[in-house]
This record gives C-alpha cells, structure tokens and sequence, in this order.
C-alpha cells in the first residue's frame, strides 16, 4: 500500500538506482504518473517529458479498451485484436474511433506544454512511468512509440500492477520495474491510500517546472513524439 503518488515515487526511485543524467530521459503518462516521475526527475536531475496516449473505448463499454492512439504527425493506433473481434469492430470502425481521442491528445498538448517540443530521445535511456498499470494497453502503446525514437535503452517503471500484465511489458521494453505484482489485482487506486485525481493544472505545473532541463537536453527534430 502506497501513501500516495509522492511515496510511490520514493520507493520507485531506490529500485532504479543512478542513473546518468547526461543519458536519461524520464517520460510519464498523464495524469496520474507526473506526480510519480516528479520526485524521481528531481532526485535525478534527469528531464521530464509526457507522452500522449489516449485509451480507444468499446462504444458502450469506455473502460474496455479496444486500442490506444498515440499523437504525432502520423497517429497511431495499437489494437488489441482479441476485444476487437468480441466487440465485432473492424479496423474502419476502430479508426473512426480512435479519430475522436485525438482532440483531447491536442487539447493537453496545449495545455501541457505551452507550445514547447518534446525532448530528443535518440539515444537515450528512456524510463517511462505511470502509477500503476491494469490492462497496460497505454503503456504497452507509450513503450512502442518510444522505440521508434531509437533510444539506447527502454525501461517500464510502475509503483504496481497485474502480474500477468507486467510479464507482457517485457516483450516492449528492455526492462520492467514494478514494486507490486499482487496475485489478485482488481483496480490500481485500491494500492494507494491517497488516490486522488490529478488535476491539468497539476500535470502542467509539474511540465513548467522542469522545463529548464528539457531545453538543457537538445529537442525533438523527428515526428515520433512531437
């Protein structure tokens, strides 16, 4: 059980261990994981960058996710084949859904980063955290979209997860970090005691903050994450 986002931030951050500033880019899922990749960015003194996923809902059903839409020049969508055939979606349908997402990517782009480009994650180690993972179906899209920026190296880090959900990251990253697999996992927020929602204002005060080490760090030249 974690007090809240902060705490499991702190704890996080003891199994990632040092990490070399110069080569390390931490990037978080909104909302929830900007507060967890606060505490760890500062301790670090390593950048702080979002990526922009957006869960794609079973029309009637919002919490089944048929795929997840990343933001770039070119949007992609990651479907996940076995809920689309029980939906009876086809990829027409899907796209047609994924398309209406996409305002709410553009709207906390705006709001997130006030115009500033994304960090350049060519060669980087690249840590990508959220606050805790059920389906994965956001992280499993935010690790493909980060490998196709050519980092060095891919690390999930989560406070907690399903078991059999963290065992499928491996196939996407180099490395998965997650304090918590319990045997019975039903939903994150019953892992936190504090499990409030993170406000816009939040997440784009925690990005303002840590600006500073994102201009230090080189821009993104490429469409991956811009």
């Amino acid at each position: 059980m974690f007090t809240d986002r902060r705490d499991a931030g702190l704890k996080l951050l003891k199994r990632l261990g040092q990490l070399d500033p110069e080569n390390t880019v931490l990037l978080a899922l909104p909302r929830g994981g900007l507060p967890v990749a606060d505490v760890i960015a500062d301790a670090l003194g390593v950048p702080l960058d979002v990526v922009f996923v957006r869960k794609v809902g079973v029309p009637g059903q919002p919490e089944l996710a048929v795929a997840t839409v990343t933001d770039g020049k070119t949007p992609k969508i990651t479907v996940n084949a076995e809920v689309a055939r029980m939906a009876g979606l086809d990829h027409a349908d899907i796209a047609r859904l994924a398309e209406r997402e996409l305002p709410e990517i553009h709207r906390r782009r705006k709001i997130y980063l006030n115009g500033r480009p994304h960090v350049s994650l060519a060669g980087k180690i690249v840590v990508v955290v959220d606050d805790g993972i059920a389906t994965g179906a956001t992280m499993r899209a935010a690790l493909q979209l980060v490998r196709d920026a050519d980092p060095a190296q891919v690390i999930a880090a989560i406070p907690v997860g399903s078991a059999a959900t963290i065992a499928a990251l491996e196939d996407d990253c180099d490395e998965v970090i997650c304090l918590e697999c319990p045997a019975e996992f039903r939903a994150v927020g019953m892992h936190y005691r504090d499990f409030g929602q993170v406000s816009d204002a939040t997440v784009a005060k925690i990005i303002e903050r840590h600006a500073h080490r994102l201009t230090d760090s080189g821009r993104s030249h490429g469409d991956v994450m811009s």
